[in-house]
């Protein structure tokens, strides 16, 4: 079967062993902090991609796990296998020593493979900040037989543009790309629902690292596919815990990583245990959703663990619906990321939430819901005053976004809130994502149409 991952631009891989900086320089070519970094080796496990400009020359970037071999590290050979993988699908190979420590013999195992790999090689001493460490490294990278090291400092942009010509130097020209109107999926969820195997299933490979131990995943990972159903950015993000379960470090910094995820995403897909339901944790993660004003689908995974699916699935409905009744309008489907349940469903509703962010409704119609549902059930009295509404109009989509003029929003009950947003969705069709009602004074309107 092809795989559904789109690639278009020629490929550039990171790679050496743990902690000589590979993501520390991807994040300064990059342009923002994409990639986790701490002191402890071994913080990055999966591939990590951005598209990078320079010159006119566009090319993707890859960010890779430190290779070694260590029986006692139980992520060692599955984050070799990215590398590997990393290798195999780029056009040139930046190899990165560092210039500090000097070589090692994991420096010799990955120079190894990338000399078998016969791919191009720019060789790259990190962490090159001053000429003694630069010469040093020069000197002793002679003996891995892939030529002399460029010298590169990413914290201090020593040698990072030099790099980049470089870079270029050894790619094809790639033509102006048109432009991709992708629907950007988070798959978020509490630790170990099975969102890096739902992430696997959908690219058709092995893209990200698949473990029983919780919190695997790190880095929030971006994979674009294109399939039947329409052209995707799947973001593949670390389990959410509680705050009170959060932990120092790496964890912390990768549920931050998720929370951005949800905020530069069109949909959010919540990964839900099938074999446990939603938990308390789930409709936390859920209101973070909501809090962005996201689309939302709410995936039931394994599936493929129940012995009579109907009765677990009107269990399932029952129960999800009782958790999280604040989010009526989130779609539902089942799925098995393991054996591949229900995807393509799955993809399908997260493409309708899309669509459903961009509708807009014509002020006039607008306006008429909304004095039928005032005539129909008027706003209490608060403070001896009565609210009054004056009219109403769309601001903008992405989400759907109804600006609704009053006399004073200070009086506005929350209640009368949750009804006059009840009222546009039971007249529009906003199924599967939020909307935004905001109330303001009169006096605040620029233009009143």
């Amino acid at each position: 079967m092809k795989s559904p991952i789109a690639s278009s631009l020629p490929v550039v891989a990171i790679v050496g062993r743990p902690n000589v900086g590979k993501s520390s320089l991807f994040n300064r070519v990059v342009g923002e902090r994409r990639a986790i970094i701490e002191d402890e080796p071994g913080t990055t496990r999966d591939r990590l991609e951005a598209d990078v400009e320079w010159e006119d020359r566009r090319f993707r970037l890859t960010d890779t796990g430190g290779y070694e071999s260590d029986p006692a590290n139980p992520y060692s050979h599955l984050v070799g296998d990215q590398v590997l993988e990393a290798i195999d699908e780029s056009q040139l190979i930046l190899f990165c020593i560092d210039a500090r420590d000097g070589l090692t013999a994991s420096d010799h195992d990955i120079a190894r493979v990338v000399r078998e790999s016969g791919k191009p090689v720019l060789m790259v001493a990190t962490k090159a900040d001053n000429e003694n460490r630069e010469l040093d490294a020069i000197a002793e990278a002679w003996e891995l037989g892939l030529g002399d090291p460029l010298p590169v400092s990413a914290l201090h942009r020593i040698n990072v543009g030099l790099m980049l010509d470089r870079v270029i130097e050894h790619l094809p020209e790639v033509t102006a790309l048109p432009e991709s109107d992708r629907t950007r999926i988070a798959v978020i969820g509490r630790p170990n629902v099975g969102k890096s195997m739902l992430l696997n299933s959908l690219a058709g490979e092995e893209r990200t690292i698949v473990s029983e131990i919780a919190g695997t995943t790190r880095d929030a990972i971006d994979l674009d596919i294109d399939t039947p159903q329409g052209e995707f950015t799947i973001v593949d993000t670390a389990g959410i815990r509680r705050p009170g379960k959060l932990g120092k470090g790496v964890e912390r910094h990768s549920v931050t990583r998720a929370r951005q995820a949800i905020e530069r995403c069109d949909v959010a897909l919540l990964l839900v245990d099938g074999s446990v339901g939603v938990t308390a944790q789930d409709a936390h993660i859920a209101g973070i959703v909501l809090e962005a004003n996201k689309g939302l689908v709410v995936a039931v995974n394994k599936i493929d663990l129940w012995e009579d699916r109907a009765d677990r699935r009107a269990w399932a409905t029952r129960q999800m619906r009782g958790r999280l009744t604040f989010l009526p309008w989130a779609l539902v489907t089942f799925i098995s990321a393991k054996d591949g349940l229900g995807l393509p469903e799955l993809l399908e509703l997260a493409a309708q939430a899309r669509e459903v962010r961009r509708v807009r409704v014509p002020t006039g119609e607008l306006n008429s819901v909304i004095r039928k549902a005032v005539a129909s059930h008027p706003p209490p009295v608060v403070r001896h005053k009565r609210l009054k509404v004056l009219y109403a109009t769309q601001a903008g989509v992405d989400p759907p976004t109804f600006i609704v003029f009053v006399n004073d929003p200070s009086i506005l009950h929350f209640s009368y809130r949750r009804y006059i947003e009840k009222a546009i969705r039971q007249q529009y069709d906003f199924e599967g994502t939020a909307i935004k009602v905001v109330f303001k004074a009169r006096s605040e309107e620029d233009a009143r149409p």
